[in-house]
């Protein structure tokens, strides 16, 4: 099972063609609309054999997905300044998800921040020469700040705030999609500390026909082509000037890491990490939405409407991602754990859901047939992720699958297997899932 070129051949195989992995390697049969498996007696054999251990709930199990014992390869690269457990995704740009086991702390650490670069970070960057260039056709006057004025002009303010990459669970999509191939580690929830951007749009005078702000970096375009932006993304005006955006130059009291932004870079929590530039060096306030690199096209698009999977979806029909759908994670215990029959297991993880919060987590060990209510606690502010814990039993030996669901405050619940497909595989919030062994 820890065999790496096995469990090459497995992930080839599902990302290819899910239904005809199963039927290849299980001998399962797949009800197109149900998507429900049916294991043959051979193919049950073969998959108990291969977890080493019987499956309880087989007949439950969704046809078409991966058991998650095999889709952790536990392979890692070390980035500097960051956990050596870190997985890249991309080198160029450099791109790297955290572990969801990793991901365990209340406050996401530094080292532990998930990276997603667009360009090239700067170099010998001297914070004391760092300027923010306020300009644009909906300002009243155009005004520059070096971060030391920025620091003592304007009051402080720390929230903990959730960023997650907009393709974070992008690897699940089938048919599969370009872009990297995010699992589920591709979010973290620091405290950032900065200067509300309210603060210091009013500070020189916004117009009446400000209706979004866009952002410009320090960082260079991959391909090294003088004058163009790797990324130049924004938001509208309500989520300019919300409380918890800010321009922040700290992370859990520190100067932020390098690879996330340093030393200056916006935090729109709770929409894409996209939303949130990094190596902040200008912000223009427009009278139109913004039209910077990685603003039009398909990019940080989804379909305004559902569309079948692998469908073509013209330009217009796509529409700008705002805040993001509700999800949750399994932080503890670590996929692949090991307890003995008549143990309960205790679990805990984070749960967010983009602008609103969470009104529940519930767990499963049956494959979404039966579900059990977590505790849940309230987030320690607004757009900042929240913490629950469970405890749970287990019928008997075998293996099991725990799986883990969110509902937000507005009723909406995370789809149990692969949300509604989209052309760039983004917001996958399917519920995450680790397995477990009982001897």
């Amino acid at each position: 099972m820890k065999n790496k070129s096995i469990l090459r051949g497995i992930h080839e195989l599902y990302r290819d063609n899910p239904e005809k992995a199963d039927q290849l390697i299980w001998g399962r049969e797949v009800e197109p609309v149900s998507r429900r498996g049916f294991l043959k007696k051979s193919g049950l054999w073969a998959m108990s054999a291969a977890l080493g251990a019987h499956i309880p709930f087989a007949d439950n199990m969704p046809g078409g997905l991966i058991p998650v014992a095999f889709a952790d390869t536990d392979e890692s690269f070390h980035i500097p300044g960051k956990h050596p457990g870190l997985i890249v995704v991309n080198d160029r740009p450099v791109s790297a998800e955290t572990p969801a086991h990793l991901l365990d702390d209340l406050i996401t650490p530094a080292d532990k921040l998930f990276i997603r670069n667009n360009g090239i970070p700067p170099e010998n960057i001297d914070p004391a020469a760092w300027m923010l260039r306020i300009e644009g056709e909906s300002i009243e006057s155009h005004a520059q700040f070096s971060l030391e004025e920025l620091k003592r002009k304007f009051k402080h303010y720390t929230y903990q705030l959730t960023i997650e990459c907009a393709g974070n669970g992008r690897s699940e999509f089938n048919p599969p999609v370009s872009g990297g191939q995010w699992t589920v580690g591709a979010v973290g929830c620091p405290e950032w500390t900065g200067v509300r951007l309210r603060d210091v749009l009013e500070s020189i005078g916004i117009k009446k026909d400000a209706v979004y702000i866009g952002y410009y970096g320090r960082d260079a375009q991959i391909s090294g082509e003088p004058g163009r932006e790797p990324i130049s993304r924004g938001a509208p005006m309500s989520k300019a000037l919300e409380d918890e955006t800010l321009i922040a130059w700290a992370m859990n009291g520190a100067d932020i890491p390098i690879m996330n932004g340093h030393p200056l870079r916006l935090v729109c929590g709770g929409w894409p990490g996209s939303t949130s530039g990094k190596w902040l060096s200008k912000i223009v306030v427009r009278n139109k939405v913004h039209d910077g690199e990685k603003m039009t096209g398909l990019s940080y698009k989804k379909p305004c409407h559902p569309v079948e999977p692998g469908g073509n979806v013209k330009d217009e029909d796509m529409c700008i991602i705002e805040s993001m759908p509700v999800k949750s994670l399994i932080t503890y215990p670590k996929t692949g754990a090991m307890i003995k029959a008549g143990q309960k297991l205790l679990l805990r993880g984070h749960a967010w859901a983009g602008d609103l919060s969470v009104s529940a987590v519930d767990i499963s060990n049956d494959f979404g047939a039966t579900w059990q209510r977590c505790k849940l606690r309230q987030p320690k502010n607004r757009l900042a992720w929240q913490h629950w814990q469970a405890e749970l039993d287990f019928p008997g030996p075998g293996y099991y699958e725990v799986w883990v669901r969110a509902t937000d405050s507005a009723g909406k619940m995370q789809p149990m297997v692969v949300p509604g497909w989209n052309p760039k595989g983004y917001l996958n919030n399917a519920c995450h899932r680790i397995a477990v062994k009982v001897t």
